[in-house]
Parts: C-alpha cells; structure tokens; sequence
C-alpha cells in the first residue's frame, strides 16, 4: 500500500496490567495480517498501523475494533476472533441513555441478569458474545445479531425488561423450524406486551412547603385572649347568675329553631 492508515485509542488505568500482559500475542498475530501495532504506557493509548506489505484493506479497520475492544475489557482470545471476514462487532454506549444514576445501575443489572443468565440467554439465542463493562456494551458475532443485540440493549436503557425479548426471539427460534410458514407473517405467534403505568406516590412539592413557612420575627406571638376577657368584651361577664342562665337557653332555642 501506498499510504499508511493508522488508528489510535485510550484504555483506562485498571486495564494496563492485563494489556502489558497480552500484547506481545495481540501484536503478533496483527503481524500476520500484515498490521503493525504500538503500545504506549505514558499515554495510555494502543495504535495499529498499515505496513508496506498490507494487501487487504478492511483488515486495518479489524485490527481497529479488536484494539477498541480489548481497550474495553474484552479478552484476548474472544478480541482475536474479530480478524475473521463473518465476525463483526459493536460497542454499544449506554451511560448517556439514563439521566438517573441509580435507575442505570439497576437497568445495567436487569440485562445481566441473575449470575448472568440473562446475557447467557441473549448470547444463546443470537450467537453473539456480549460484555458489559461500566458504560458500555460490547458485542461480537454475525450482523443480524449484532442488529438484535443492540435493538434489546437499547429498549432495555428505556425500562422494557430483556426477557420479553428472550421470549420472542426463541418463539422465532421454534417457528424457523416449521417450512410451512416460512412465508408467513408471524406477529399472530408473538405475544404482545402492553404497557402498564403503574401509579407511584407523588412527592410533595417543595416550593409548597417553603411556602407554609412563616417569616421570621424577633417578637413572641400575640397572646390568645382568656375566658374572662371575651366575656368582660361581649358583656356577659357582668351579668348575674340569672341572667347567664337566661342567655345561654335563648341562645340553644335561636339554635335549634336554624336547624329546623
């Protein structure tokens, strides 16, 4: 090749033993596909290379999603596999899919599963290897379940649980099978889930409470009125004993006559 192409990419800090460790063998089998390939320990960057003796031109663009894998956390031997003509992959980026931290980490863990039979499902039924690795998902196998992994991953991000998707994808898995629909529409086989809005509690406003909040004052509050002081204001306090009886019976007949 005339030109040279070359592709660069970071790793973070707690992947740096591993990488010292395997790329020795991650470069030499770069080297038979006619790729050069740099580790830099200062940078924290791993580069591949066109070489003068490369012949296949998509092969730098392999050698460019195995480094980009084995920078997110993807082992040597699954990262090698990716040099092959029917292997592809994708990194799928989630951490900006959910705003809520916690809400991500629960949603991260509902994809991996209990003791990951989730993914181990998902890999079944696609074909594909899958990792997942802080804000990323990476993905590896044939195209047409790359194109299922991402799509799952993705309504998985937007709170629909991947195990309705297991469902549906080894219903498809069964009707494959059968030659007579083959030509067919399936959607009478798939099941269809609805969604439900499940009420939560409302939280109380805060702007409601600041304004129930009384301003502050140096003075102590106005005392309540006593008894003898409302009586000595209506009058009643100077009236005799009689006279007390007198108004509280008309007062009980004024009473019952506006209930009536």
């Amino acid at each position: 090749m005339l030109e040279t192409s070359s592709f660069s990419t970071l790793f973070p800090k707690y992947r740096e033993k591993y990488i010292r460790e395997v790329f020795p063998r991650f470069r030499k089998a770069l080297l038979d596909q006619y790729i050069e390939a740099e580790l830099n320990l200062v940078e924290g960057s791993m580069t591949v290379s066109t070489t003068k003796k490369t012949w296949d031109p998509f092969i730098i663009m392999k050698a460019r999603d195995a480094m980009k894998l084995l920078a997110r956390g993807v082992p040597l031997e699954q990262t090698l596999r990716v040099l092959d003509d029917d292997m592809q992959c994708d990194i799928i980026k989630v951490g900006n899919l959910v705003r809520n931290k916690q809400k991500f980490i629960k949603r991260r863990a509902r994809l991996i599963g209990p003791n990951g039979a989730t993914l181990k499902a998902l890999e079944l039924l696609t074909d594909c290897y899958i990792l997942v690795q802080g804000n990323t998902v990476s993905a590896m196998g044939p195209y047409k379940g790359l194109k299922i992994i991402r799509r799952i991953v993705e309504d998985c991000m937007k709170n629909v649980h991947p195990i309705y998707h297991v469902k549906e994808l080894m219903i498809k898995r069964e009707l494959e099978k059968d030659e007579g629909l083959k030509g067919e529409n399936w959607d009478r086989f798939l099941p269809q889930f609805k969604k439900r809005n499940v009420k939560r509690k409302q939280k109380k406003d805060a702007t409601k409470k600041k304004d129930k909040k009384k301003d502050y004052s140096p003075f102590p509050p106005q005392q309540a009125p006593r008894k003898v002081d409302l009586e000595m204001e209506s009058g009643e306090y100077f009236l005799s004993q009689d006279e007390k009886k007198q108004s509280k019976k008309d007062k009980k007949a004024e009473e019952n006559r506006k209930k009536k």
